[in-house]
């Protein structure tokens, strides 16, 4: 039976995860499941925030080690609104990765470096003038990205590469769901106009 908290709004049960969430709580080597589940999204996003693999892969390896650490501290809160596939452990997951790569993005502000794999993968194209059109495109595509400012970026990453609802969305960020969808929004009109000006 659902109660409400104390000065807070009625809870309700719905987190999709918690099988899994309550048994890695119980025994921490049954949270390879939830790593399994979760792993490729993390990296995703990661990948997308950062643009280097090794980043992303040191990214998602600590972010799975910090929702481990923390795991016992993870408190479920979704509500009816957010429907019966809600995952609150995917929110705060996704949380546990923000701050994962912001302080990632922080330690390469001040020291740079520069991956050599896109340089390798320069030369290893077969269809040379294709490949330099599309990604040029693509890199368009990116830059306009990159230029947005940091809840833009991630709210359209986490929207349209990791496919989450604006309402994870907003939990993630820490943000109302009206607010997300203004920060999309403004994102998109941002991204078009960008890359329309380059067109022209």
């Amino acid at each position: 039976m659902d109660r409400p908290e104390e000065g807070g709004p009625r809870i309700a049960r719905l987190d999709r995860d918690r099988p899994l969430v309550e048994a890695a709580q119980a025994d921490p080597a049954r949270f390879d499941a939830l790593y399994r589940k979760y792993v490729a999204q993390v990296y995703s996003y990661a990948y997308y925030e950062l643009r280097d693999h090794h980043e992303a892969e040191d990214a998602t390896e600590r972010t799975f080690m910090s929702a481990l650490a923390g795991l016992g501290r993870f408190q479920e809160r979704a509500t009816p609104a957010d429907g019966g596939g809600a995952s609150t452990f995917r929110v705060w997951l996704f949380q546990v990765a923000r701050n994962t790569v912001a302080e990632r993005r922080r330690r390469l502000r001040r020291r740079p470096e520069t991956p050599l794999e896109e340089a390798a993968a320069m030369t290893a194209t077969t269809d040379v003038e294709g490949e330099a059109a599309r990604r040029d495109d693509v890199a368009a595509a990116m830059l306009a990205i990159d230029r947005l400012s940091g809840d833009r970026r991630r709210a359209v990453i986490l929207r349209f590469v990791e496919e989450m609802s604006t309402s994870e969305i907003a939990g993630v960020l820490g943000r109302s769901d009206g607010a997300v969808r203004v920060l999309i929004h403004r994102a998109l009109r941002s991204v078009a106009r960008d890359l329309g000006d380059r067109e022209g």
